[in-house]
């Protein structure tokens, strides 16, 4: 009698299950973290769109106004009687320019001038200067009669823009019930036309909100950013290469890099008084020049450009100056011929973006006195200007509601100009990623 094989146990489906489930669970657990995680970040991105969109959307809907105007065109008699030749400039332009407009509009100025004061508060000054200039060119035009074409008072153009109701009360807005209806009549008669204002680009800061421009602004920052890219590019690249290819690690270049890091983030206020004691009060450097403001903004660069150098060269891997060291480069050949060209996009990002930065900023030139009014374009690196940072910040602080108007209008310009530092910055770094 032979002994039966005894089957095969049959495995324990219950023992070998429970570890599976175990890690089926854990695993689901980290897909929900992660799910989860996802959801953060496009929480967080959306959160942020959404305040780019409200802030962008809020300047746009506040300033958009500020490039269109409204002209009036009006014919002018320049009476012989009433304009002396021999001193062209004394003669009260703005009151034959108003007895022009009430001929228009059909009404009589009365014995205390209140008519004429009125119809003046609706024109703009600037037709005045265009007839002194005209008779300044050609004299001849005494006793003609010519037609000259200018923008509304800012009041009065805000009507036109719908920012001035009439369904508000009298009291409460600036331009009263027949005001209003002079606009209404000059405008029904086809005197009023509506454009593009080119003069808030060719213009300089005015006292009259509807006269002022950013040009001079424009022109400041432009000089000073250029005073700010030729100081503070060179020196901050050439000292970030030095403390990364060349420097020898001791503990003296660990105090130089803790303190550039720590002069980042200074406060930039700081360099505005830095720049008060060193440039103007020390070196005597005109106060509200975009020579001095190049130099304090050259100071607040600086440490932005060195570490974004110092990043774009360690990104180098070592093979490449292992490489030109092994076929005989010297230590500089290698740093400028090999490892500098191959960082170029990212020192180039950097520093564009380290001078947009700089462009923004208003604080320190607050502390160098370029909030100043400054009238027109600067005559040079040395004379008075404004920048745009601060032109935001004079109007405002204006009383007049136009100048409001105007702020948002230069924000947008502002923003445009910083648009296009990036996209340079951008542009720039694929040309050298394709070249190199």
């Amino acid at each position: 009698m032979t002994d039966a094989v005894a089957p095969p146990a049959a495995p324990d489906v219950g023992s070998a299950r429970a570890p599976l489930t175990a890690m089926e669970a854990r695993l689901k657990k980290r897909h929900r973290a992660e799910v989860w995680f996802k959801a953060q970040g496009l929480l967080a991105i959306t959160v942020a769109m959404i305040f780019l969109v409200v802030l962008v959307g809020r300047i746009v809907g506040q300033g958009y106004t500020t490039f269109q105007t409204h002209t009036l065109s009006i014919p002018v008699y320049l009476n012989p009687e009433r304009i002396d030749v021999a001193d062209l400039e004394g003669v009260n332009y703005d009151y034959i320019v108003a007895e022009a407009t009430m001929k228009k509009l059909g009404v009589q100025d009365d014995d205390l001038g209140l008519t004429s004061g009125k119809v003046m508060d609706l024109i703009s000054r600037d037709f005045g200067f265009q007839l002194l200039n005209q008779l300044k060119a050609d004299k001849s035009l005494i006793g003609k009669t010519v037609t000259v074409t200018g923008p509304f008072k800012a009041d009065a153009d805000l009507y036109f823009k719908g920012e001035i109701k009439r369904s508000t009360v009298e009291e409460d807005r600036k331009l009263d019930n027949q005001q209003l209806d002079w606009l209404e009549q000059l405008r029904k008669d086809g005197s009023v036309k509506s454009g593009f204002n080119f003069a808030f680009f060719t213009n300089s800061d005015s006292t009259e909100p509807e006269q002022a421009g950013v040009l001079g602004a424009v022109v400041g920052s432009a000089m000073m950013l250029l005073i700010t890219a030729l100081i503070a590019v060179p020196v901050g690249v050439m000292a970030a290469v030095y403390l990364e290819e060349f420097a020898p690690k001791n503990r003296w270049t660990d105090i130089i890099e803790v303190n550039i890091n720590n002069l980042a983030a200074v406060p930039s206020i700081v360099y505005g008084l830095l720049g008060l004691a060193l440039f103007i009060n020390w070196l005597h450097v005109p106060r509200s020049s975009p020579l001095v403001g190049g130099l304090v903004l050259a100071l607040m660069a600086l440490p932005t450009v060195i570490i974004a150098t110092r990043s774009a060269l360690k990104a180098v891997p070592p093979s490449i100056r292992e490489a030109a060291l092994g076929v005989g480069a010297s230590k500089t050949q290698t740093v400028f011929h090999h490892v500098l060209p191959l960082a170029m996009p990212g020192v180039m990002t950097g520093a564009i973006l380290s001078l947009a930065h700089a462009l923004g900023e208003t604080a320190p030139l607050l502390m160098i006195g370029m909030v100043s009014f400054v009238p027109g374009v600067p005559e040079g690196f040395t004379g008075a200007a404004t920048v745009l940072p601060v032109q935001v910040f004079i109007w405002e602080n204006a009383s007049e509601r136009a100048f409001h108007e105007r702020t948002a209008g230069a924000i947008i310009v502002l923003l445009v100009f910083m648009i296009v530092m990036n996209a340079a910055a951008v542009i720039l770094r694929r040309r050298f990623e394709r070249r190199w």
